[in-house]
């Protein structure tokens, strides 16, 4: 008897084998893939979002999603951020970053913004139905392509969409969906930074409607003010200035810098400008109006330190009474134009209750300015104290210019529109006026 012949191919062994080696093949593909989107995402998180700036984290999105998963990326942002189901309008976004090949992704998904058709474009079907849409794309010489839409969602709010497009291929699943989690988390960060710049806008409001309106000197003093957020950062300071009417046409000039910033600081600065009325309205001297100041503030647990310089200045004798709490000097400035810093004996900043403040008085003729300022105006990263207080020093401005010009030369020569932290600058000088009051008494 002749037995069947085997079976032609692998023994059922061998395909045991054989299957259990292609399952355990899925698996480690499954786990490769897993890894690689982890890495991904792991990169995401720390190099999207790096600031708190709007246009920088979505240009950060945009150049990752280049790098890693696409040829093309393009990030569109709503008008307004929307909550509702209503379908938004092609106009409503605008494209406000794009990465890679940029012409080819133009080619095929216009620029949504104002002036184009209406009509259910990726973009606005992803917002719409709030999930990521896959479209297929033909490229000019027949080579095919494919685009994903995701929405930039965040706590029930819609920002806008990013768009990535592969050109000659198509995303797998796990890559389109590493594209949404991509665009949840620059929404994240989306909303971060505009409550921030929420908070800060708050701030700012306050301290400009603050220094807006400072008190008005005698008619026997020329003033010029000004006040300039930094160019390199949202964060608003705590920078101020003041005047205050005190008896026998004299004035008194304020500049102070509560340390920090944000609207804490912008909150604290207007406590002191109160005491700073309250106190000065006795009539005091500088540095006692400081000791007060000083005594009242620190009794204040939450109070943020901050430092300021008191002048009194008075026409009718031409001289001018400084005092100082841990403030950078004054600097006068002479008919030709050039610059002398005033020797100010600086005692610490107002909060601590050290005291310790001194007086000092110096002539002030008609002729000369008086500049008062803030750190920011001279401060440079990297620069000594001293050497910042030269540059000043060492600067002209034209002679025989008004207080206003006085503060543009200033500022242009001291470059402080381009300054790191903010800058508040005040200019005073003393001019003659008809019927002006007598002069005071020598001593308080």
């Amino acid at each position: 008897m002749r037995s069947a012949p085997r079976a032609a191919g692998r023994s059922a062994v061998e395909v045991a084998l054989s299957n259990r080696d292609g399952a355990e093949a899925d698996r480690d593909a499954d786990h490769a893939r897993v890894l690689a989107r982890l890495h991904t995402v792991e990169e995401a998180a720390e190099g999207i979002g790096t600031t708190l700036e709007e246009q920088t984290i979505c240009a950060e999105l945009a150049r990752f999603l280049c790098r890693y998963l696409c040829d093309a990326a393009a990030v569109e942002l709503l008008t307004e951020p929307g909550t509702g189901a209503r379908t938004p309008s092609p106009a409503a976004l605008t494209r406000v970053a794009t990465a890679g090949l940029v012409k080819v992704l133009e080619a095929q998904f216009p620029d949504e913004g104002p002036g184009r058709p209406e009509g259910m474009s990726p973009s606005v079907r992803a917002l719409d139905e709030e999930q990521p849409v896959t479209v297929a794309a033909v490229l000019p010489g027949g080579r095919s392509a494919e685009a994903v839409a995701a929405p930039l969602l965040a706590y029930g709010r819609r920002y806008g969409v990013l768009l990535a497009l592969r050109a000659g291929g198509s995303f797998t699943e796990h890559e389109t969906a590493t594209v949404h989690h991509l665009a949840r988390l620059t929404a994240t960060r989306l909303t971060h930074a505009r409550r921030y710049a929420a908070v800060q806008g708050t701030a700012m409001d306050l301290q400009r409607a603050l220094l807006a309106e400072p008190g008005r000197p005698h008619p026997n003093l020329e003033l010029a003010t000004r006040y300039l957020p930094s160019g390199t950062s949202a964060l608003v300071g705590g920078d101020w200035f003041e005047t205050v009417r005190l008896h026998y046409g004299r004035t008194l000039l304020v500049m102070g810098d509560v340390m920090g910033h944000g609207l804490d600081a912008a909150v604290d600065m207007n406590a002191y400008r109160s005491h700073l009325r309250y106190v000065a309205s006795t009539d005091l001297p500088p540095h006692r109006v400081l000791r007060q100041l000083d005594v009242a503030v620190a009794g204040e647990e939450s109070r943020r330190p901050a430092t300021c310089l008191l002048a009194r200045v008075d026409p009718a004798r031409g001289i001018a009474a400084f005092a100082s709490a841990g403030h950078l000097p004054p600097a006068v400035i002479g008919p030709e134009g050039a610059a002398a810093l005033v020797d100010v004996p600086v005692g610490p900043p107002l909060g601590t209750g050290v005291g310790g403040y001194e007086l000092i008085t110096r002539a002030v003729t008609s002729a000369e300015t008086l500049l008062m300022f803030t750190d920011g105006l001279i401060e440079r990263r990297g620069e000594d104290i001293d050497a910042s207080l030269s540059r000043l020093a060492k600067m002209r401005v034209p002679a025989g210019a008004g207080v206003e010009q006085v503060l543009d030369e200033v500022l242009l020569r001291l470059d402080g529109l381009h300054a790191e932290d903010d800058v508040a600058v005040l200019a005073a000088r003393m001019r003659h006026h008809p019927g002006a009051e007598p002069a005071g008494p020598v001593e308080n």
